[in-house]
C-alpha cells in the first residue's frame, strides 16, 4: 500500500505540475488583456450592446467578457478574467455557476461528438441550461443587474495610471495563481493515490444510488465517475475508448453526455471558485438539480415517443 501511495502522488506531482503550467499559459494573458480592457474604458464603449443580452439571463454587462472567454478558453480563463472585474459575491457566483456549466464548448463538443452524442446538440443543451439555472439562482438570491458600467470602466479622465493597473493586476495573478497551484497540486495527488490504491471502481458501485436519481443506467457508471472525476477533456479517452465497445445504447450515451455536459469535473472546477470566496452550495447544487430534471425529461420524452421501454 505504501509503495501505491508513493507512485500515486509522485505521479500527481507530476501532472499537477503540468496542468499548473498549461493554466498558467492561460490565464496570465487572458488576466492581463481583460485588466487593460476594463482600465482603457473600451468595455464601457460596447456596453450598450451586451447589457441587454446579459441583462437577460440576469447577468451583469460586464459578465459577458469572462462568458465568452470560458466558452473558448475553458473555465481557466474565465476564472481569469472574473478575478479582476469589480463583481459582487452574487455576480461572482452567477457568472461561476454558468461558466461551470457551459465552458471550452468547441474542445469538449468535438470529445462529445466522437462518443456519441451530435456536438451541436450537446453544446445547445449546455448553453440553455446554463442559462436557465442562472435565472433560477438569481431569481433565488433575489439577484437584479444594476447599472454597473460606470464602476467597470470610468470615463478616460478620471481613470488612474496605467502602472498602477499593471500593478494591481500583477498582485491579483500572483495571488490566484498561487491558490490554484496548491489547489491542483492537491487534488491530483489524491485523485492518482485513489486510482493507485484502486478505490475508484468500488466508488462507482456505491455511487449506483445516485447514478439512479440522475436517471442514468449503471452501465455508464464508470463513464460519469471519470466525467465527474476528471472532467470531458481528461476523461475524454476512457468516454471514446468505452463508446467504441458498442456495450451502451444510443440512448446510454445520450443521456450521460447531456449529464456530464452540465456535471463533470465536480472536484477540481468549483474548488478554484471557492477558493474565490464563493458559497459551494450554489456551485453544486443547482448543476445538480439541472442535470437531474434535464435526463428525466430526456426519457420521459423516449418513452412517449417509443425509443426505451418503460424502464431500463
Amino acid at each position: 500500500m505504501n509503495a501505491a501511495i508513493r507512485e500515486g502522488f509522485r505521479n500527481g506531482l507530476g501532472k499537477g505540475w503540468d496542468g499548473f503550467v498549461w493554466m498558467i499559459q492561460i490565464i496570465v494573458p487572458v488576466s492581463l488583456l481583460t485588466s487593460l480592457l476594463a482600465w482603457s474604458g473600451w468595455l464601457r464603449e460596447i456596453d450598450f450592446i451586451v447589457r441587454p443580452l446579459m441583462n437577460a439571463i440576469s447577468l451583469p454587462a460586464m459578465a459577458a467578457l469572462p462568458l465568452v472567454i470560458g466558452m473558448f478558453a475553458g473555465i481557466y480563463g474565465a476564472i481569469a478574467a472574473m478575478a479582476v472585474l469589480p463583481m459582487n459575491q452574487a455576480e461572482m457566483t452567477l457568472v461561476a455557476i454558468f461558466a461551470l456549466m457551459a465552458h471550452n464548448l468547441i474542445q469538449e463538443g468535438i470529445i462529445q461528438a466522437r462518443s456519441g452524442i451530435h456536438p451541436f446538440k450537446a453544446t445547445l443543451f449546455r448553453l440553455v441550461s446554463a442559462c436557465l439555472t442562472v435565472m433560477a439562482v438569481a431569481a433565488l438570491m433575489g439577484y437584479a443587474p444594476s447599472g454597473e458600467a460606470a464602476a467597470l470602466a470610468g470615463p478616460a479622465s478620471v481613470r488612474g495610471p496605467l502602472g498602477q493597473a499593471l500593478l494591481e493586476w500583477l498582485v491579483s495573478t500572483v495571488k490566484l495563481t498561487a491558490i490554484i497551484f496548491v489547489v491542483i497540486m492537491a487534488l491530483l495527488s489524491v485523485l492518482e493515490i485513489m486510482k493507485s490504491l484502486g478505490w475508484i471502481h468500488p466508488i462507482v458501485r456505491a455511487c449506483v444510488p445516485i447514478l439512479r436519481l440522475m436517471g442514468l443506467d449503471e452501465k455508464v457508471g464508470i463513464l460519469w465517475m471519470t466525467a465527474i472525476v476528471f472532467g470531458l477533456s481528461y476523461g475524454g479517452a476512457v468516454i471514446v475508448e468505452e463508446a467504441r465497445q458498442g456495450h451502451l445504447t444510443r440512448e446510454d450515451l445520450e443521456t450521460l453526455h447531456l449529464s456530464i455536459g452540465m456535471n463533470h469535473s465536480m472536484v477540481e472546477d468549483p474548488s478554484y471558485f471557492i477558493a474565490l470566496g464563493l458559497n459551494p452550495v450554489w456551485l453544486y447544487l443547482p448543476r445538480l438539480v439541472a442535470a437531474i430534471l434535464t435526463v428525466w425529461l430526456i426519457r420521459l420524452w423516449y418513452r412517449l415517443s417509443g425509443r426505451i421501454p418503460h424502464s431500463s
